[in-house]
Order: C-alpha cells, then sequence, then structure tokens
C-alpha cells in the first residue's frame, strides 16, 4: 500500500472536514505517493516514537496530535518540534495526525470513553455546526432522476435515519449560447427556453468532493448552474464530547473510583459532590471545559474531561460533577480506536501500537 491509499481508509472513519478550523491535520511531512512499510500509531510524535517506528521498520507514523500545530519558519533541531520533522525527513518517515477529525467523529476519542466506562444510549454534546450544505442546481425534466440518483449515491439526502432526501419545484430556464459554446440543447445565438427541475439536496461537508463529481458528471449541461449554501442546521451525528446513561445508576464515590481504575487516572479533580446517585454520563476528551454549559443543559450528572482551570470548577453551579481527569487519561485509547480500525480495514499488514507513554505530566 502507499501512503495515501492508508489515509484514505482513516478519513472514512474521520474525513478531515469534521476538524475543527484551528487545527492542523492531515499528512503533516512526507510523501503521500511512498510505499508504507509499516504503521505504527500514537498518541503523539515525540522523538522516541519516530526512534521506535524506526525500530519496527514502520515508515508511516499516525498520531492523533499533530507534531506541527503552527507554522514552522526553520527546521533546525532547536526545539522538540523541529527534531521530530528533521528526524522524520532524513528517515523518510511520513506522519499523519487525525485530532479534532477524531474527536468529531462519532466513532472517535469520545466514543471510547463511554465503551470504556460503560456508558451506553449515547449521543452528541456539541453537535459540530456549519457541517451541513445545501445544493441547488437546475436540470431538464427528463433528465432530473438521473442526476438526482447520482447525488445521492455520491452521499447526498441522507437525513438522520432517512436517505434520497430532496425537494423539486418545476420551472423554465433560459439561456442563449455564445459562439464558442457547445450547447446540449439550443443552438447557438438564439434564446432557448427549457422546461426544467430545480433540484434542492443537502449533504454532509465531508461529501462535497463527490457530490460535486457526480454533478458534474451527470448534468447534460456544458455549464451547470448551481448553488450551494453552508446552513445554520446542526449534524446530530457528528461533533464534540458524548453523553449518555449508565445502565445502573451507582453513587458518586462509586463511579469516580470506576473512572480512576478503568480510565487508569493517578488521580482525579473533581467539584463538589452532590450526594446523589450518578446516571447521565457526559465526557469530551482533552481540554473540554468549554462544554461545561452544555454538559449541564443536557441534565448530565457528571463531566468527564481534563484541563479545567481553577474557576472553571464553579461554573458546575451545584448542577453536576465536573470532573478533571487528565489530558492524556482522557485520550489515551485512541490510539487503540486507530489500530483496531485499520486492523479490520488491512488484516493483513504490519499495523504496531506505540509502546512509548507520551505523557508530559507526572504525579508524585
Amino acid at each position: 500500500m502507499i501512503v495515501n491509499e492508508v489515509t484514505g481508509l482513516l478519513e472514512e472513519l474521520a474525513p478531515l472536514d469534521y476538524a475543527e478550523d484551528f487545527d492542523n491535520v492531515g499528512l503533516l511531512v512526507g510523501d503521500p505517493m511512498a510505499e508504507v512499510s509499516g504503521i505504527l500509531v500514537t498518541l503523539d510524535t515525540l522523538e522516541n516514537v519516530v526512534d521506535e517506528a524506526l525500530t519496527k521498520g514502520c515508515n508511516l507514523i499516525i498520531s492523533f496530535h499533530p507534531i506541527i500545530f503552527k507554522g514552522l519558519k526553520k527546521i533546525t533541531g532547536t526545539s522538540y518540534v523541529e527534531r521530530v520533522v528533521l528526524k522524520a525527513i532524513q528517515n523518510n518517515i511520513a506522519i499523519y495526525s487525525m485530532h479534532t477529525a477524531l474527536d468529531n467523529s462519532p466513532k472517535g476519542v469520545n466514543a471510547k470513553i463511554c465503551e470504556v466506562l460503560g456508558v451506553t444510549k449515547t449521543a452528541i454534546l456539541i453537535p459540530q455546526k456549519g457541517s451541513i450544505k445545501k445544493l441547488s442546481t437546475y436540470v431538464p425534466r427528463a433528465e432530473a432522476q438521473t442526476l438526482r440518483q447520482a447525488l445521492f449515491d455520491a452521499g447526498a439526502g441522507n437525513i438522520g435515519n432517512y436517505s434520497n432526501c430532496s425537494f423539486t419545484s418545476d420551472g423554465t430556464g433560459s439561456y442563449k449560447a455564445g459562439k464558442n459554446a457547445n450547447p446540449t440543447k439550443g443552438v447557438i445565438g438564439k434564446t432557448h427556453y427549457e422546461e426544467e427541475v430545480q433540484i434542492n439536496i443537502t449533504y454532509r461537508k465531508a461529501a462535497e468532493s463527490n457530490v460535486l463529481k457526480a454533478l458534474f458528471k451527470n448534468h447534460p449541461y456544458e455549464e451547470v448552474a448551481y448553488e450551494i449554501f453552508t446552513l445554520e442546521n446542526k449534524d446530530q451525528s457528528i461533533g464534540m464530547g458524548m453523553v449518555g446513561e449508565l445502565p445502573n445508576p451507582m453513587p458518586e464515590e462509586f463511579f469516580l473510583k470506576l473512572i480512576k481504575k478503568n480510565m487508569r487516572a493517578a488521580c482525579i479533580r473533581h467539584s463538589g459532590l452532590l450526594g446523589k446517585k450518578i446516571h447521565k454520563v457526559a465526557v469530551l476528551g482533552g481540554s473540554g471545559a468549554f462544554a461545561i454549559g452544555a454538559a449541564i443543559n443536557a441534565k448530565a450528572d457528571i463531566f468527564i474531561t481534563a484541563d479545567v482551570k481553577y474557576h472553571q470548577f464553579y461554573e458546575a453551579e451545584n448542577k453536576l460533577i465536573i470532573a478533571d481527569i487528565g489530558h492524556y487519561e482522557t485520550e489515551q485509547f485512541t490510539k487503540n480506536v486507530i489500530v483496531d480500525y485499520l486492523t479490520k480495514k488491512i488484516p493483513n499488514f504490519a499495523i504496531s501500537l506505540s509502546e512509548s507513554i507520551t505523557n508530559p505530566i507526572k504525579y508524585y
């Protein structure tokens, strides 16, 4: 396999369009056409991880966190980021990052936390904005069904549990072909009127490339008239965090012990206990304090995340427990998600789970 083929599989799990605007995801280092000798999956790409890849004969590192987050103005080895990039380039090792694309995936970071903690009946905590688009185009009535089906096949027209969703309206289109045109209908230099159908159809932003390819390939006109709108509607199936339920509610102290054990947390920083059983659980891997309000609105009894600041614990307002278990701890199982996924997709390929512990925080 080549690098592009592997990353293409990863983007079926977590399309890069799922990522937040501030992020830096995708292939960060390396040749997309290089043949892959082996894959190493890690949470962070550090120098010791690159060394591990070399030892194991892997020339593609799949990393959750991006080693290059801000622009590099030089690569001289004076920082850990520069040293990693330099070593990777010198040894022809490619580095691919998934980060918030996998955060927002319904089968990503937060789904794994819920699995580890036994949380069921899950839903997205903060559905992603700007991820639903609408295509409006005009096509001769006779060709409308062919085009509509092609758009469905490309991934458009899915709303929740429904597929093949669209709306059409009839009208009359007009155009006059110029001297260099090659009109499908009508003649050059004369205004042509055509009975047309307007097709309106929604699609996820991640499917836009395929949808537009289908539009241009299956539309009969030389010049395709179309409009694309970004909708305010939220996609309930992708986004940050998850909320779900414990099959059997349990006392707060018991659940905190379960979190500590199952998430391998050295300690838990939390707001005051409320003296009631835990039933509804909200989670958000990584720095998730921005979602405290969303967890409260979701009627969660506890919100599990990381990197909560002193004053942010006050935001619990005695409405839920905020539990900070550590950044690394919330995301540590993410590499297992990636390995399990790739192993199913390419079972006969060398895929290694990194043994390097990349947590920069130590507890005394």
